[in-house]
């Protein structure tokens, strides 16, 4: 349950972020620099996971009514503002089930408290993320099991259209769990399926999926390791002349739904990212300096190929180790993924947050998590990132979690690192007006209009001829933000706006100072920014 003076907090502290009736002043991020040339914003990416699975961030727990899912959903995006995130991974396929409307799987017992059973009264939980997080500014990316079909945390009896009632043969108990079997072709289709049913459906910024390929091994009562039961989809694939041993098998099965994902999802809509975050350490020995576990013989996931091969557009490796870790140095591993980033994708580690803030005992102090991002920024620079799990972190805010982010490292806003590869473009300019109002300056921020595609005459002419009607939608160019920076005497302030949004304003300060220079600039889909427009000077 979310702790209700933790959202008292949050609402006074947004309403002491207003100027004058209300209007928004902005984020304050630069110093003045007395001319009309707007400092640039920060790029980083600062995400966290927003997990569903055994309610663990939220719901607090199964059932409740929708008006309080809705508002534990929105104190966790006001906590996420409250320390400059701009990016929420939120679960939607903890197992097989779906935190959305969806035509191929069951509403999830996470949800309701019983699988299949729809929200009552009837409401989409990823529209309703998406809605919030574009609201203020942040990325909603949805978050995806491949392959888990039942966790101990789900109670209920599985409804007949989970695919352990509905294909039985993909679906196999592996100790407290179900698991799909990676080597059964269907299961693949299914959830690249299940993938990009939401691409199309959702306006998502990103997928994501997560470290669970094949199961971590279980052992049973004696201490043994429990093999995994795929022996009919191994049996089938050497009958049909296979030659790869079990292993190799297994991690080819993987890639292979690595590889369709990424295509598909591309082919889809280009400019949604796809990000994958594995176990940590890819094998061991690989940095010379680390042991543990060995995601590559035990998962069968190559992780490694993932990144070298450009099948991911931003890459999260599960980091959860001290900077000053024995065996396992953050710092380290991360200096040999970013070597192994050939491609130049986003590398943007995953940091175990919830070590140094839980509702519980923790184990780090928050100091730990300042010194992560920390590191992080100084290997990789201005395209650097972190991806905090779990959200519930800031709900708990240990030590003042919050408070030291959003005056520490979070104190200024960022933008999302662009995605260059996926696009040749750029957004156009926005067109602006600009109107004085006594309580501040008002903005009137309008999409650049597109260009007249003209018929063809031969067309024209041949009646007998008939082609389908193209439905618009947006294309990777198309305005995701406005960002909008006006100077005050004392810095520059900016609001990061959702591209819907057509009115933006400014209050004046408390000294009764209206904003100087102000220029609007659009950033597109893949996070690449426009020329900006000098409305102000």
């Amino acid at each position: 349950m979310v702790d209700r003076r933790h959202v008292l907090a949050l609402l006074l502290l947004a309403a002491g972020t207003s100027g004058a009736q209300g209007w928004p002043r902005g984020e304050l991020y630069a110093p003045p620099t007395g001319d009309s040339v707007a400092p640039p914003v920060a790029r980083e990416f600062r995400a966290a996971w927003l997990a569903t699975v055994d309610n663990i961030d939220w719901p607090s727990k199964p059932g409740l009514p929708v008006a309080q899912q809705q508002a534990e959903l929105r104190a966790l995006f006001d906590a996420a503002e409250r320390v400059h995130l701009n990016a929420i991974v939120f679960q939607v396929r903890p197992s097989a089930d779906a935190l959305y409307r969806s035509r191929i799987e069951p509403w999830s017992y996470f949800l309701t408290g019983a699988m299949g059973r729809a929200p009552q009264p009837m409401w989409d939980p990823l529209t309703f993320a998406i809605d919030e997080a574009h609201r203020r500014g942040m990325e909603l990316h949805a978050w995806f099991n491949p392959y888990r079909s039942r966790h101990p945390g789900d109670k209920g009896r599985a409804a007949a259209t989970h695919v352990s009632r509905a294909a039985p043969a993909w679906h196999h108990r592996y100790g407290p769990y179900g698991w799909m079997d990676p080597g059964e072709p269907g299961v693949r289709n299914r959830t690249r399926d299940v993938i990009l049913d939401v691409v199309r459906r959702y306006d998502v910024d990103g997928v994501h999926l997560d470290d669970y390929f094949y199961p971590y091994p279980e052992r049973n009562r004696r201490g043994v390791e429990i093999p995994f039961p795929d022996g009919r989809s191994w049996s089938r694939y050497q009958r049909s002349g296979g030659r790869l041993s079990r292993d190799d098998w297994r991690r080819k099965n993987v890639d292979d739904l690595i590889h369709e994902l990424y295509d598909s999802v591309k082919a889809v809509k280009p400019w949604v990212k796809v990000g994958i975050s594995p176990f940590g350490i890819w094998r061991p020995g690989h940095p010379s300096t680390v042991s543990g576990f060995d995601a590559y013989d035990k998962l069968y996931a190559d992780s490694r190929r993932w990144l070298n091969e450009g099948w991911v557009d931003y890459f999260t490796p599960q980091l959860y180790w001290q900077v000053t870790a024995p065996r396992q140095p953050y710092g380290d591993l991360l200096a040999w993924w970013r070597a192994e980033n050939t491609r130049g994708r986003h590398l943007w580690p995953g940091n175990y947050t919830g070590r140094a803030s839980a509702k519980g005992r923790t184990t780090w102090p928050v100091s730990e998590i300042f010194e992560q991002v920390q590191e992080t920024r100084r290997q990789l620079g201005a395209l650097s990132g972190n991806v905090h799990f779990p959200m519930n972190a800031f709900v708990h805010s240990t030590d003042r979690l919050n408070d030291r982010l959003a005056a520490g490292p979070y104190a200024e806003p960022a933008l999302v690192p662009a995605a260059a590869w996926l696009t040749r473009g750029t957004a156009g300019s926005p067109a602006v007006s600009v109107r004085d109002r006594p309580e501040g300056i008002e903005l009137r921020v309008q999409r650049p209009v597109p260009p007249t595609v003209r018929p063809d005459p031969r067309e024209a002419r041949d009646a007998t001829r008939t082609r389908p009607v193209a439905t618009p939608g947006p294309a990777a160019n198309d305005p995701r933000w406005w960002v909008v920076r006006a100077a005050y005497p004392d810095g520059w302030r900016v609001q990061i706006v959702d591209a819907t949004q057509e009115v933006v304003r400014f209050s004046v300060d408390p000294a009764g100072s209206y904003p100087g220079a102000i220029t609007v600039s659009a950033i597109d889909r893949t996070g690449q920014e426009s020329p900006p427009q000098v409305v102000r000077r």
